[in-house]
């Protein structure tokens, strides 16, 4: 049963992070999502020692703040100091995560957050953290009901948000001009993306959840050029990733999430080389066709006028 508990966590969480990770791969801010992984770090530590409870709810609503000043700053600094938007992306993410690093070293002795989990997480452990009524009845892993809740919020938001997501990503001067507030739904995608973050820290971690947000959908974008086709291959693989992932894991007793990650990778590479759109084994074989037929059709010619 420990088994189907990791699998569906990984496979819920992963889920949710590919599907809000679509619209950061076709936005061209994957990388907001690496910044916005590690800039929540103060905003998680913020909400315990003001909560004083390590409560999802809590963490949660600190790290969606955190995630939308982040994306306030990133843009801010983009337009009014000029930077490239890689630039105003690491400026912000490095001193807002160096700054969440400094406040669980200061308050220490308050704040029970370990930087390793927070930094690598662990998902073997998810069937431990088990969630006991006060009747005593085992309801399973809190995680569970979290990722659940989470790809429920993403699935909510994409569903109502869909129309103007679309807009706004293809043709945002369009959408401008048909009222449509380009900043509002950049922010409220910018929002769930935290949620949906802080909410993996303890399965996933924040430098692997970076993975689940980037991989499958890079992965979809090699493969397809319609956005509905991208989200529906990006829950395929999402889910073969978490699936395929646990059992490497399993068979080599090595990281969990690790191997999750590692399995997305060989997913991307295949799609890299044999993708029928972009993939570099396919393009070469259609390279040497036309080649091919380019130096028949002209020795034809040749022997024809000869």
């Amino acid at each position: 049963m420990d088994d189907i508990y990791i699998i569906l966590v990984a496979s819920l969480f992963s889920i949710s992070c590919g599907l809000l990770g679509s619209f950061l791969i076709l936005r061209r801010m994957a990388m907001v999502g690496d910044a916005i992984s590690h800039a929540v770090l103060p905003g998680i530590v913020i909400a315990f020692l003001i909560s004083g409870s390590r409560d999802s709810f809590e963490m949660i609503i600190g790290a969606a703040l955190l995630g939308l000043i982040t994306s306030f700053l990133i843009e801010f600094f983009h337009k009014k100091a000029n930077l490239q938007t890689d630039a105003a992306i690491g400026v912000t993410f490095t001193w807002l995560f160096a700054l969440g690093i400094i406040l669980i070293s200061v308050f220490a002795g308050q704040v029970d957050l370990d930087q390793e989990c927070v930094l690598y997480g662990e998902i073997a452990y998810v069937p431990l953290d088990l969630w006991i009524t006060d009747a005593g009845l085992n309801m399973g892993p809190k995680a569970l009901y979290v990722s659940a809740f989470i790809l429920a919020a993403v699935i909510i938001f994409l569903s109502f948000g869909y129309r103007y997501l679309h807009i706004t990503t293809f043709d945002s001067a369009f959408a401008a001009s048909i009222g449509i507030s380009i900043g509002l739904w950049h922010y409220l995608l910018m929002g769930m993306v935290s949620m949906t973050t802080v909410a993996a820290f303890d399965s996933v971690g924040a430098i692997l959840v970076v993975a689940l947000f980037v991989v499958p959908a890079a992965t979809s974008y090699l493969l397809t050029r319609k956005l509905k086709s991208m989200l529906l291959m990006t829950v395929l693989l999402s889910f073969l990733n978490s699936f395929l992932g646990y059992y490497l894991a399993s068979t080599i007793n090595g990281s969990i999430s690790g191997a999750i990650a590692s399995t997305s990778g060989v997913f991307f590479l295949l799609a890299f080389l044999f993708s029928p759109i972009d993939g570099i084994w396919i393009k070469a074989i259609k390279r040497n066709f036309d080649k091919s037929k380019n130096t028949s059709k002209t020795k034809f010619n040749k022997i024809f006028k000869e």
